[in-house]
């Protein structure tokens, strides 16, 4: 039944109509109408940020984890501006977040008004702005539709104060699920099975979309069925058990032997993830020519976009592996089984070796002073509850985070995924305020860290109790690792200069405990190995956030 009532009053009765609980803000003069009645709402729990990264950092895992789009409200444009970057990274990687910003009176069209909608456009699904009070439920119905249907990704709305302010007879009628799981094309499922049992060197790389479809159950049964090594791509969502006796970790194509990987392979199977994204160029074309390609992924344009493809399935990534299974099992024959025992053999002690050869790689320098990344990781990872979840936003350290964490559901670990960094502080409490009743550690770089590090009075002010361990190298540590990568493999140079890269370390070094403490949040500075299981424990137990800043070697 529709109802006279103010745009202001629309949008929030549309919000609550959709299921909205928190709003991540960071509020102007502009949104003073919708903020002054909120005070009328009490079932939205608004989350004040100091900085719209940190507002928009939250949303982005908040929507990852609840499987729905969050909403972030931000201050017209210069504050819109601020979001733009970590917009990008939730546009790229499909994340659904509904934006919103409001501006001034259309009628100052002559002193100068920004167009909202014009200026994040590049990094959005659809962004519009509304000038009248009746365009707002439908607006906002049509932003959350967008955002929660494939391909997944932020979307703008902006309201002048003439629609916020104005009235009108409206109907408040939220959106309605999109039932977007596509089934693959039988012709595809055929031609991708003969390759698959063809295939003598094969193996599978599971994007973040694998885990976003709940596709992880039948990935396992489709590795096992053929006895397939698997790797994860930008290991954002936990995408397949870590544990499993055939995962071999994150395959990066920065790596000199993770290339070697692909080149040795006679088949890539590659689920739910662009076809080898990377930040240097590699080449036009990754595979060898007679390596076949199966590019299987539910965002139509995704497929064969950057690399030759055999096989390219535009589908819902378990239903098109499950009709893998179907189609392959039946058609197994005894030799086919002892071949895939035999593989799965070799791919379970290649994993068992990779794990100890790693291992014995930090022994020398296990007891240094200050610890290594290794020695920190290990002793954080025992000291952990069972059931906490990890956000990663470790940058330079992430291949050492994931060797000591382990995940066997999505969720068990959230890495910040995008390029930008300081996503993690945000990320970290938008993960805890969607999971209440788990403790949540965000394990960030320090130089991720310092770019939002405003957030941290966030976490006290609302009492977001994560508990945030900083990765304190005092350096842009990720900046030299890349720099020796692009000079070595790259441009390939007799001698890398990474480790005396001009402007990346910390001439004065932050101590983010005093940081912490200054605003309001628990702080503990650790410079020893026996310290970190006492600090976990305490700040577990306090009930609110904390900071442990590890101080560590970051040497290359």
């Amino acid at each position: 039944m529709s109802e006279v009532m103010t745009g202001k009053q629309a949008l929030l009765e549309m919000l609550k109509a959709e299921g909205v609980e928190f709003i991540f803000g960071n509020p102007g003069t502009s949104e003073g109408p919708i903020i002054d009645l909120l005070g009328d709402y009490p079932e939205f729990r608004y989350i004040l940020t100091l900085q719209e990264s940190v507002a928009v950092g939250m949303g982005e895992s908040y929507a990852r984890a609840t499987g729905k789009a969050s909403f972030v409200s931000l201050h017209v444009d210069s504050g819109l501006a601020n979001g733009i970057a970590l917009m990008l990274d939730a546009l790229n990687t499909g994340t659904p977040m509904v934006v919103t910003s409001a501006n001034y009176d259309v009628r100052k069209i002559t002193e100068g008004k920004t167009d909202l909608a014009e200026l994040v456009r590049p990094v959005t699904k659809w962004a519009v702005e509304l000038s009248h009070a009746e365009q707002i439920p439908s607006a906002i119905r049509r932003a959350f539709n967008e955002a929660n249907s494939h391909p997944k990704g932020p979307v703008y709305v902006g309201f002048t104060a003439n629609a916020l302010e104005g009235s009108a007879e409206m109907n408040i009628i939220p959106s309605r699920q999109v039932y977007d799981a596509t089934p693959p094309n039988p012709a595809g499922i055929t031609e991708a099975a003969s390759l698959l049992m063809k295939a003598s060197r094969p193996i599978m790389m599971v994007g973040d979309r694998v885990s976003d479809d709940g596709a992880m159950e039948q990935a396992v049964e489709l590795a096992e069925l053929l006895g397939l090594p698997v790797y994860q791509s930008r290991g954002a969502e936990v995408s397949f058990p870590t544990t499993h006796g055939q995962f071999l970790g994150i395959l990066s194509l920065r790596a000199a032997d993770h290339r070697a990987i692909l080149q040795r392979a006679d088949l890539v199977l590659a689920v739910g993830m662009g076809a080898f994204e990377e930040l240097f160029y590699w080449g036009d074309v990754i595979l060898k020519p007679e390596t076949k390609l199966i590019h299987i992924d539910p965002i139509p344009g995704g497929v064969g976009k950057s690399e030759p493809t055999d096989v390219g399935i535009v589908a819902h990534c378990g239903l098109a592996l499950a009709a893998l299974t179907a189609t392959i099992k039946p058609k197994l024959s005894a030799s086919d089984k002892t071949e895939i025992a035999n593989r799965v053999k070799a791919v379970v002690r290649e994993s068992q070796e990779s794990r100890e050869a790693f291992d014995q790689s930090v022994v020398a320098k296990w007891d240094n002073k200050p610890m290594t990344p290794a020695r920190m990781m290990s002793e954080l990872a025992a000291a952990l509850p069972e059931n906490a979840i990890v956000v990663d936003d470790s940058v330079s350290n992430r291949a050492v985070l994931r060797h000591y964490f382990q995940a066997t559901k999505r969720g068990d670990i959230r890495g910040y995924r995008g390029q930008s960094i300081g996503g993690g502080i945000g990320a970290t409490m938008g993960t805890q305020c969607a999971n209440p009743d788990r403790p949540v550690f965000g394990i960030i770089g320090d130089g991720s860290a310092m770019m939002t590090v405003q957030g941290l009075w966030t976490a006290a002010n609302d009492n977001i109790p994560c508990i945030f361990v900083i990765c304190n190298n005092g350096m842009y540590r990720i900046l030299k690792v890349n720099f020796n990568t692009y000079q070595k493999d790259v441009l390939e140079l007799p001698e890398t200069s990474g480790g005396r890269l001009l402007y990346s370390d910390f001439g004065t070094p932050f101590d983010m405990a005093a940081i912490a403490n200054s605003m309001g949040v628990h702080g503990e500075r650790i410079v020893s190995p026996e310290e970190i299981r006492p600090a976990v424990e305490r700040a577990v137990a306090s009930g609110k956030p904390a900071l442990l800043d590890m101080v560590i070697d970051g040497s290359l």
